[in-house]
């Protein structure tokens, strides 16, 4: 860094990345309610509808690995407001859209807007502080992020409902350019850029690998997975992307850098953040799907359901990023994923009588679980590495979110499909297909159960942050 950055300063940087963060996540998560409506408006497959969620976590998955280039090249005032401008472009493509293809268009350009928003900030904190109070700052951003799929399915809901489908891209319009206005007048770049070269061949091998396995996973819910296309994209996807790691670990000036695997911290809280990445999206997508297809409700009532759970979990947020400064992660982990697991237990027998207000106190546990989890995830890991690797940890922390994400709601989806025809006889097939999807995502979160134990205690983080520092 530069010089050092006034505590006023850094307090309007991160109110300005907040506020970004946002918008971001609310523009990533404001459709999950609208899409069985969507799927009527456009007529389309449960496999194709999905793809405005998958598509905006590929393209997430995909360019985020170059935000660590790009935050040496350019600065944090450019690379924000570009990436909002992204926003607003997708958003009055979105808005004006004749067709699922055009909408589907808008929501990828969306998308390349957001893929820079979080890794920046989440660098930009490392720049600006120790790694004693990165988790109360995280958590204080985590509410923010976290409000934003709070009031998502409510706002969603009541659109779709008393409006058209198009006014939920219309009124972000207005949002996104305040937003480019109060970045203009109040970011500051924190550190030093650069003339640093891209790694095209890295940059290809990336995006095809990453491409071609979640078209793969995509399409064995309508082709099955004996298809010979689902089988060919998905382990030529898998080969290009064990080439592209390869090509990162030998690399002097790697796209991505994966040694940041080489530190245990990481590559523990790496896994478990894939598994709850998985789980969190997935239920965002089964759930309204559930509730709106086999039990009949609004997309407004369903986007009630969800409300109190996702406030309280950004409510909690800032008091777990307080609990893991003083405590470490590793007992947040053991609270947090054991109310997951207990939530997605909660949903594997589910039926046509199953009480409304059940569904919403589950859905409570749930979100009390993952305040526990998300943010402390992202501090955890972060605070393992040593500061020349921020960006590149960033990167690679948020690149495999957003592909966890991306294929997690691809799995959920096409275990969905599978097993409704599977039950294609009985008259509550999509109950029984919503069951055994949930059953999956309950031995998932047992895995991840399983992970924490193999998180470094307090003292032995203490120990590594001591020695990153001397180093």
């Amino acid at each position: 860094m530069q010089q050092e950055i006034p505590e006023k300063t850094k307090s309007l940087i991160v109110f300005v990345m907040i506020v970004g963060c946002f918008f971001s996540a609310l523009n990533q998560t404001l459709l999950n309610v609208a899409l069985p409506h969507l799927m009527k408006v456009f007529s389309v497959s449960p496999d194709t509808i999905q793809w405005l969620t998958t598509g905006f976590m590929l393209v997430n998955g995909v360019l985020i690995p170059l935000t660590a280039y790009l935050m040496k090249r350019f600065t944090t005032r450019e690379l924000f407001i570009s990436s909002i401008t992204f926003l607003l472009v997708g958003s009055i493509i979105c808005a004006a859209a004749p067709s699922f293809s055009v909408l589907l268009v808008g929501r990828m350009i969306q998308a390349a807007g957001a893929a820079i928003i979080l890794p920046l900030m989440m660098t930009v904190i490392l720049y600006l502080y120790p790694p004693k109070r990165r988790g109360s700052v995280m958590g204080k951003i985590g509410f923010a992020i976290i409000f934003a799929p709070a009031i998502a399915p409510t706002l969603s809901g009541l659109v779709i409902d008393y409006a058209s489908w198009r006014w939920l891209f219309i009124g972000m319009i207005p949002i996104a350019m305040i937003i480019i206005c109060i970045a203009w007048k109040l970011l500051v770049n924190v550190a030093d850029t650069e003339k640093a070269k891209i790694d095209i061949g890295s940059m290809l091998l990336s995006t095809s690998g990453f491409a071609l396995v979640l078209f793969g996973f995509s399409s064995a819910g309508s082709k099955g997975w004996t298809d010979p296309i689902v089988l060919a994209t998905t382990l030529i996807g898998i080969v290009i992307i064990a080439i592209f790691c390869r090509v990162q670990f030998r690399s002097e000036t790697p796209l991505l850098n994966l040694h940041v695997f080489q530190y245990r911290m990481f590559s523990i809280t790496t896994i478990v953040n894939i598994a709850v990445t998985i789980l969190m999206y997935a239920d965002l997508i089964l759930l309204p799907m559930f509730l709106q297809d086999s039990r009949g409700f609004t997309a407004l009532q369903a986007g009630i359901l969800l409300f109190p759970g996702a406030a309280i979990n950004a409510a909690l947020s800032p008091v777990t990023g307080i609990l893991q400064d003083k405590y470490g992660p590793k007992p947040l982990f053991f609270i947090g994923i054991t109310l997951v697991s207990l939530s997605m237990l909660a949903v594997t027998d589910l039926s046509e009588t199953t009480p409304y207000l059940y569904l919403l106190l589950r859905t409570v546990v749930l979100r009390i679980g993952l305040s526990f989890i998300t943010m402390p995830l992202n501090a955890a890991a972060l605070n393992s590495l040593p500061l020349e690797l921020g960006s590149h940890g960033s990167a690679v922390n948020n690149t495999i979110r957003q592909l966890a994400g991306a294929i997690g709601t691809a799995v959920v989806i096409t275990v969905y499909s599978i097993q409704t025809k599977a039950h294609y006889h009985e008259h509550d097939a999509t109950i029984l297909a919503t069951n055994d999807a949930y059953k999956l995502m309950f031995v998932i979160s047992l895995l991840a159960l399983v992970f924490v134990f193999f998180v470094p205690n307090r003292k032995k983080e203490q120990e590594l942050e001591k020695h990153l520092r001397r180093d």
